[in-house]
């Protein structure tokens, strides 16, 4: 068929050029009609195999003995392999099995994966492509919807300052108008004066000229009535004094938007993605007990750590030397024992909600997965006090080296990111102080400012995210036994840092720039030493002396 003039050429014998043949020689790779097959068969010179069209591929040439088929499969190789193979002794030793039990074998192989893709994997792929899709469009929904109350809120504002200008516009316009007629009447009463006055000195002049003594006689002079001028008007004129735009403010009135965050389900981490527009202001109050745990722990074992898992859920650690996950009804869930040389310091949550603790004997950090743990970091001439988690993921670690050097690492998966160890002057930032009975912890505040408290150097010390020194505090000069011990560190969503004072039993408050705000001293503590805030903002303390746990509201 000329190939010019069709599209498609049919199959065809080889020998004969029979249209559509249905036979097929797998070791010459040709098309054979029925016909033909003996013909081809009578070659002596070469082994063939013919086979049905339809099944052409499912003889096996032999990849070392081209002229000889496969018959059989060496499972230990994973090769087809033919007599002359099987007669060189190469895999004497090894499992064989008939080629086509091997070929039935794989299709049943290929026959469960593809039952598999179609009945499982595939399906579940739809679903997270739909799942996405939907998430998508549930995304740019709800962008739209933010937007339209954004829209209708900043509307109502603009009605509001419209507003506010007419008022005061309007006021404006009344005082001008209440001014006018005070002048006005004023303007007459002085127009009136002046004309009589006038007429005074017209009938003054005209009695000078004149030879009529009776009228001279007559005259009464009038300067003591017009010697008591009019009472002079001041008037204090009206300003407008524009109070400067506070920005900060305006987000608290306005609103703000919460942070967006990713969660993986495979393994429960959620990732924060930016930070969140400033949430509104929640001014302190008078601090009261919400609720109150008592635990089984006494002083020689009692509380040394707290973190929040859920806001009504608490792991602690203490000198017993096992962490304990407790609700705050008081019922133990869940403890997990350490090893028995471990010295309780700062604990803290990782991203996916596992418990993450410094081991200050061995200088490891490890983090509790179930009921196993891991040590994910050792370090090498430090000792680890403090941990805590960041809003970027990150773990910060303050550390003592054997020769009272101290610094905060920074770590990003586990590998070491950042060091802070002196300021500006090249002074060390921290004391250095190696005491286990006088433990150091760390916060991250909500400004990125890193927070670490020094128990025996009787400090707080806070760096901004750079590690440039921002301030040092000491206390607030009303100490009760003039002697300030920091011993646990937390902050909340207003930036304001809360710290315990072991001895003194209270806690200190203080805002983001050193500024002095409050104690809470008013509910029974008794050595505080851990403290967390929870999602709302109330404050988780554990205390020391009676291994009690309780939950302090201290603002709106």
């Amino acid at each position: 068929m000329d190939p010019f003039r069709s599209g498609q050429d049919v199959l065809r014998c080889h020998l004969c050029e029979t249209l559509v043949p249905s036979m097929y020689c797998d070791i010459c790779h040709i098309q054979l009609c029925k016909a033909c097959v003996g013909e081809h068969l009578s070659d002596d010179f070469q082994k063939h195999s013919v086979v049905l069209f339809k099944k052409r591929g499912s003889t096996l040439k032999c990849p070392k003995h081209a002229a000889k088929i496969c018959e059989l499969h060496c499972a230990e190789c994973n090769n087809s392999i033919c007599a002359i193979c099987v007669s060189s002794g190469e895999h004497e030793q090894h499992k064989k099995v008939d080629i086509s039990e091997y070929v039935e074998n794989k299709k049943g192989e290929i026959q469960n994966d593809l039952q598999e893709l179609e009945e499982t994997i595939f399906p579940k792929y739809q679903e997270i492509a739909k799942s996405i899709s939907s998430q998508k469009s549930a995304c740019v929904e709800n962008s739209q919807k933010m937007k339209t109350i954004i829209d209708q809120k900043g509307k109502e504002w603009h009605r509001e300052i419209d507003n506010l200008v007419m008022k005061l516009k309007l006021g404006i316009d009344e005082m001008d108008s209440k001014h006018h007629t005070v002048l006005n009447k004023q303007e007459a009463d002085t127009e009136r004066k002046i004309s009589e006055i006038k007429q005074v000195i017209y009938e003054q002049n005209k009695l000078i000229k004149s030879y009529d003594v009776g009228l001279v006689f007559a005259y009464k002079s009038k300067n003591n009535v017009f010697r008591e001028l009019p009472p002079k008007i001041t008037v204090s004129l009206p300003t407008f004094t524009p109070h400067q735009i506070n920005t900060e403010k305006m987000y608290e009135q306005f609103g703000f938007l919460t942070a967006l965050s990713i969660k993986d389900d495979e393994n429960g981490c959620t990732t924060p993605v930016d930070d969140a527009i400033p949430p509104s202001a929640r001014p302190l109050i008078e601090p009261h007990i919400l609720t109150e745990v008592t635990t089984e722990h006494v002083v020689h074992d009692s509380l040394v750590s707290v973190c929040c898992l859920r806001d009504d859920e608490v792991w602690t650690s203490s000198y017993d030397r096992i962490l304990k996950l407790y609700n705050l009804n008081g019922k133990l869930l869940k403890s997990i024992k350490t090893r028995p040389w471990f010295i309780p310091c700062g604990i803290a949550l990782t991203g996916c909600s596992n418990v993450i603790f410094c081991d200050t004997f061995n200088g490891s950090l490890n983090i509790v997965k179930d009921t196993g743990i891991w040590e994910v970091i050792r370090l090498q001439g430090w000792t680890p006090h403090g941990v805590c988690s960041t809003s970027s993921g990150d773990l910060l670690v303050i550390m003592v080296s054997y020769d009272r050097q101290e610094k905060v690492v920074r770590y990003s998966g586990f590998a070491e990111k950042q060091s802070i160890q002196f300021d500006d002057k090249n002074q060390p930032l921290y004391s250095g102080s190696r005491s286990f009975w006088f433990p150091k912890f760390i916060t991250e505040n909500r400004n990125l400012d890193i927070c670490v408290a020094d128990c025996e150097a009787g400090e707080v010390v806070v760096v901004n995210q750079a590690g440039k020194l921002r301030f040092s505090y000491t206390g607030h000069k009303s100490h009760v036994l003039d002697v300030f011990r920091p011993f646990g560190i937390t902050s909340d969503s207003q930036s304001r840092i809360l710290i315990s004072a072991y001895y003194n039993h209270n806690i200190h408050v203080v805002d983001k720039d050193k500024h002095f705000l409050r104690y809470i001293n008013n509910c029974r503590l008794r050595s505080p030493r851990g403290l967390c805030v929870d999602s709302n903002d109330n404050l988780i303390v554990v205390e020391y002396d009676t291994g009690k746990i309780k939950k302090i509201i201290y603002n709106e």
